[in-house]
């Protein structure tokens, strides 16, 4: 299943920058040359030309292998997109209202004999799409927003496949697209599980949780943090039950008014790539094997343990609950309060073609701690 995934992505690739020019084409065609088809010829559907014809036929999958990219991308700006979208139907919608609209009727009208020329389809739907993408716009930039979970980093409170809600008023309203507050509404607090542009990559959403705030020491030791002096307790240690995992442990942690789940391996080295055929995800089993924990002696030093300043204003630190493979600041740094997206606060569906149960039913609906 996931090489016919990366296939499609091949071939969705050239086919969604082939969109742009034919989708334009036919817009124009559609728009603008097709009424002037029908007056000239006296008929109100007069066949195409060959190559517009080919066109039209090939724009669906155009369109669909736009989508695919659009869904399975990375580090694309959705608010831009729908931004764009918005922009640029509504130009047409208004441009058709009041510059070509009256003069096409009027043309048709007087044709002989009178035809009836509708409204383009190009008009018709910037009609359509215009009112609901300044809609999904204006959700998604400052009320909630879709994201869906990347990566082991927050596990077990967040899964690989898990498709969230984020708050994007959480935080203060921003302006999309250029991301600059313009309403504070209140500040992150810690415990939160919260979505950012990565620092090093701003084009590519991050979500881990916050667990320094401006003015705070920070210390991360065996797993353990540390606060201002205080080593924050983990309660209820009992063996991580995950065929692709081995030997991690489940704690109990809380920070702020939050109580979540961490796991952690204790150890000297790295979690370990090696077999695992019980794994049901088949391409953690292809490139990895699986994550085995190997737990060190008393004494020896965690291979996580990391040690920061006071945090400046205006920052954040952001840990993954999974404490022994998360890419967090520990390796790249603090996270500046512009980069601040949203609060997540519930799994709203999950998908994952790498487990064998492609949906996590009971997943569905759980608020995020």
């Amino acid at each position: 299943m996931q090489d016919i995934v990366e296939l499609i992505k091949n071939l969705a690739v050239p086919a969604s920058w082939l969109a742009v020019p034919v989708g334009l084409w036919c817009a124009i065609d559609s728009w603008l040359l097709a009424p002037k088809r029908a007056l000239a010829a006296g008929v109100v559907n007069p066949p195409a030309p060959v190559p517009v014809r080919i066109a039209y036929l090939v724009l669906p999958y155009l369109v669909v292998a736009v989508v695919f990219r659009l869904i399975t991308a990375e580090s694309l700006d959705f608010s831009l997109v729908l931004l764009l979208l918005s922009l640029a139907t509504g130009a047409v919608w208004a441009l058709d209202h009041f510059l070509f609209r009256k003069p096409r009727e009027a043309a048709a009208a007087a044709a002989t004999p009178p035809l009836a020329i509708g409204e383009p389809g190009t008009v018709d739907y910037a009609r359509s799409f215009f009112p609901v993408a300044f809609i999904v716009l204006v959700v998604r930039a400052f009320i909630f927003e879709p994201f869906r979970i990347p990566s082991d980093s927050m596990m077990p409170t967040l899964l690989d496949g898990d498709f969230i809600v984020v708050n994007k008023f959480a935080y203060g309203l921003r302006w999309p697209v250029i991301n600059e507050k313009f309403v504070d509404v209140s500040t992150p607090q810690r415990g939160d599980v919260v979505v950012f542009r990565h620092p090093p990559n701003p084009s590519i959403n991050y979500i881990k949780r916050l667990v320094g705030l401006p003015g705070d020491r920070i210390e991360v030791h065996d797993d353990h943090l540390v606060i201002n002096g205080e080593t924050i307790e983990l309660r209820n240690g009992a063996v991580f039950e995950d065929n692709c995992y081995a030997g991690v442990r489940i704690f109990e942690e809380t920070l702020g008014e939050r109580t979540h789940q961490v796991m952690s391996c204790r150890s000297e080295s790295s979690l370990i790539g090696a077999p695992l055929p019980d794994c049901d995800r088949k391409r953690m089993r292809r490139e990895i094997g699986g994550w085995i924990c190997r737990e060190m002696p008393p004494g020896g030093r965690d291979h996580g343990d990391y040690k920061f300043e006071v945090i400046p204003a205006g920052y954040y630190l952001m840990i993954g609950d999974n404490r022994d493979n998360s890419d967090d600041s520990r390796g790249w740094g603090l996270v500046p309060d512009k980069n601040l997206v949203g609060k997540a606060t519930r799994i709203w569906f999950n998908f994952d073609p790498q487990r064998s149960s492609w949906i996590n039913w009971r997943r569905i609906g759980d608020g995020i701690q």
